[in-house]
């Protein structure tokens, strides 16, 4: 085995250790399952490509329903919303983790000198020689590791805060700039993971939700079309402005998620309460990966009543 490999195996089975994690309490009245979910499965089989677009600090209520936001919510009546997503945490950080690694790695702020153990999801689409990108507007270069630079934030790339692919060069350059989108799907080389993390201004931290909606409305359309068979976009929020909760583990805020591109079951809505973690153990069950963290936890719900069955 090359060293490399062997590096990569390595920390996947350190990140893969999170999933002894115990449950813990996010205190919600709302119910709680008490039996894993069943593996998520779309019609036709594996997707060929899964996208996944984080937005920032919105409660439901702020983007579905309002005028600001015409594309978002022409996205969900298309396609398939969760009503009762909920974000794990605040501020930032912490959800993008959760996002990625199952876990919060009991980070509570959006601190840029931390990093946390393994390699998370990447990780585990790398030793199962599954190519990811994680696209970054206003990176400045791949496997920037700055606190920051114009609109981009090291606090809204949780790829780079896991040490295992910060030291790796082959891992750490597949963080690269949002600029490289257009250029992978012209030549229709998007990779079978695709992570968006718009600037400051287009996420909706800094700038007004219409904003945001204006940079998906551009950023979309052109993505959904290079998703191939079964493909997946799931367009999520990392925080809502309360403390609203489910699922044992989240206490974020309630935020919108919607499910869009041929794997999407069209017109679909799930009121069944979902967070973070539902979001990562939906892409590793649709890619054949082992549950990680709080996504393994039989407290976490399926987003599978919002995919094509047939």
């Amino acid at each position: 085995m090359k060293p490399s490999r062997i590096f990569v195996t390595a920390a996947v089975l350190a990140t893969a250790a999170l999933m002894l994690v115990g449950c813990g309490s996010a205190g919600s009245d709302l119910p709680v399952q008490t039996r894993p979910s069943p593996k998520a499965r779309t019609a036709g089989g594996p997707p060929s490509h899964i996208a996944v677009i984080v937005m920032e600090n919105e409660e439901y209520g702020e983007i579905v329903g309002s005028r600001a936001t015409p594309f978002i919510n022409g996205l969900a009546r298309r396609y398939a919303l969760a009503t009762s997503m909920y974000a794990i945490s605040h501020p930032s950080l912490p959800n993008y983790l959760a996002l990625t690694g199952g876990s919060t790695h009991g980070i509570d702020s959006d601190c840029t000198d931390c990093t946390v153990p393994g390699t998370g999801l990447a990780g585990q689409l790398s030793a199962s020689h599954l190519a990811w990108k994680a696209y970054m507007e206003d990176l400045p270069h791949p496997c920037f590791q700055g606190a920051g630079a114009g609109g981009y934030a090291k606090k809204h790339d949780p790829f780079i805060y896991y040490a295992a692919i910060a030291k790796a060069t082959a891992l750490c350059n597949r963080i690269v700039p949002l600029t490289e989108l257009a250029a992978d799907e012209r030549t229709h080389d998007l990779p079978r993971l695709i992570w968006i993390t718009p600037n400051l201004c287009h996420d909706m931290h800094d700038c007004d939700p219409a904003v945001g909606d204006r940079f998906l409305a551009q950023t979309i359309p052109p993505l959904l079309s290079e998703l191939g068979p079964g493909g997946v976009l799931l367009l999520t929020w990392d925080e809502g402005s309360s403390d609203a909760g489910c699922c044992r583990l989240a206490s974020g805020g309630h935020v919108a998620t919607i499910v869009a591109g041929p794997g999407a079951s069209p017109g679909a809505r799930s009121s069944t309460p979902v967070d973070h973690y539902s979001v990562l153990q939906t892409i590793e069950d649709l890619l054949g990966l082992p549950r990680l963290g709080g996504a393994g936890c039989a407290c976490t719900p399926s987003l599978e009543p919002l995919l094509r069955r047939r």
